[in-house]
């Protein structure tokens, strides 16, 4: 199970809160200042400008910006709260709308404001994350009709072109671009896909304007891959990633798969740089849904990246032939790496794959492989070598390659004060960040 971990006494306009494995009800919610209507739409989206906030599903697109696209397109917009993450090592979404569904809501209603939407959705595939956002709205009606979308969980059905599909009624699977959601979306209406952590910061820097920079330079991580338990945290940008995989209990770590699969993998030297989007992509990485996988010392990086292919292989939505083979290719040729199978030409062939591939799907499934590929021989090219040369026991122990069973992440526990027998034990938080 994932742990939850907050300082003693959380600062106020933080995400997690002050009791993130409870179920946060519309009471506790509007005693912290939220749903306060004071708010004007204009100002907000000054302010989400001013401070900078950019998107927390991946992409990491400025919030201000993407609102006042929908905003543009005039006609009657939509708005979407999207909490399908595909990322197997992020659990970030799914705990919001377990814990915070009301912050969610809020923020959505805020979005609509601002975009002048008169239909939301809130689109996602945990049933229990479905449950506590209907329960939220029956608690709080919204401003506006607002229903929820579930699908199943696949890598790409959170990919923007694929939630419009889905909610549209049809497959939850990507679509070529051009028109984009904002463009042509739900029902052909400019669409608002906005993640649900990027809209709980909309709602609490509505609540704490003053705040409005710190909201915006923190974020939701998710921390994996060590001998402890992975760890659902809070943290400003800026910390070094060195840092956090000591808090995390995995000081001497050997490296990190980032930004769930999308940032592919750095070495041990990349763990100076801080959490910042600015200096990771700057570095060949990204921050990606802030899931971070550490390296532990003794593990091999050929094993997390075959893991990785194979999870991505698997996940493919079999839509364009270019993806199905190549993401086949990559996950072959790392398989046959780490179970030291492959011909003297593999290395030759993942380097031309991972330079021929970006751009080439309907969506980021097909880059994601080709960043895995690419990442291994710029960050481990001594590995590979010997990868080549000989077999590598530690990868032989590790055979076959299982990217749901070795990266997936377990969401935390959540209990609703509501629906909770009279006794039930509430599970206590662990440590501090």
């Amino acid at each position: 199970m994932t742990t939850i971990r907050l300082p003693t006494a959380p600062p106020p306009g933080t995400v997690l809160g002050a009791a993130p494995h409870l179920t946060e009800s519309a009471d506790a919610y509007r005693a912290t200042g939220g749903y306060d209507a004071a708010a004007d739409p204009e100002e907000l989206l000054a302010h989400l400008a001013a401070a900078g906030l950019r998107g927390r599903g991946g992409a990491g697109f400025p919030a201000a910006v993407k609102l006042r696209s929908v905003r543009g397109r005039g006609g009657s917009p939509v708005v979407v709260a999207n909490g399908e993450e595909g990322e197997p090592g992020s659990v970030k979404d799914r705990w919001l709308l377990r814990a915070r569904p009301h912050l969610v809501l809020d923020g959505l209603a805020r979005a609509a404001a601002v975009t002048g939407a008169v239909r939301g959705f809130v689109y996602l595939s945990d049933p229990a994350a479905g449950e506590s956002v209907r329960r939220a709205l029956a608690e709080h009606p919204p401003p506006l009709p607002v229903e929820v979308v579930e699908t199943g969980h696949t890598y790409v059905a959170g990919e923007e072109s694929a939630v419009v599909r889905r909610i549209d009624g049809g497959p939850a699977l990507p679509t070529t671009k051009p028109p984009r959601p904002f463009e042509r979306g739900v029902g052909g209406a400019p669409t608002l896909v906005s993640n649900v952590e990027t809209l709980a910061r909309i709602a609490l820097t509505a609540t704490r304007p003053d705040l409005r920079r710190a909201i915006a330079r923190s974020t939701l991580v998710t921390l994996s891959g060590g001998p402890a338990a992975p760890v659902l945290t809070e943290v400003p940008y800026g910390i070094p990633l060195r840092a956090l995989a000591a808090r995390y209990g995995a000081p001497e770590a050997a490296g990190a798969l980032m930004g769930g699969l999308f940032g592919g993998l750095v070495d041990a030297r990349a763990l100076d740089l801080p959490l910042e989007p600015g200096a990771l992509t700057a570095a060949g990485t990204a921050l990606g849904c802030g899931a971070l996988h550490f390296l532990a010392p003794g593990s091999c990086p050929v094993t997390t990246a075959a893991d990785a292919a194979a999870h991505l292989a698997a996940e493919s939505a079999r839509q364009c032939g270019v993806c199905v083979s190549g993401t086949s290719a990559v996950g072959k040729a790392l398989y046959g790496l780490a179970a030291g199978t492959a011909g003297p030409d593999t290395a030759d062939s993942l380097r031309r794959w991972s330079q021929g591939l970006t751009g080439r799907g309907a969506c980021g499934l097909l880059d994601a492989a080709a960043g895995i590929a690419g990442s291994l021989l710029r960050s481990f090219p001594a590995h590979v070598r010997s990868h080549l040369a000989a077999p590598c026991p530690v990868c032989a122990a590790a055979a076959p390659a299982d990217g749901r069973r070795r990266l997936t992440v377990a969401v935390p526990e959540v209990v609703s004060p509501l629906t909770a027998a009279p006794g039930t034990p509430v599970p206590a938080l662990k440590g501090t960040p």
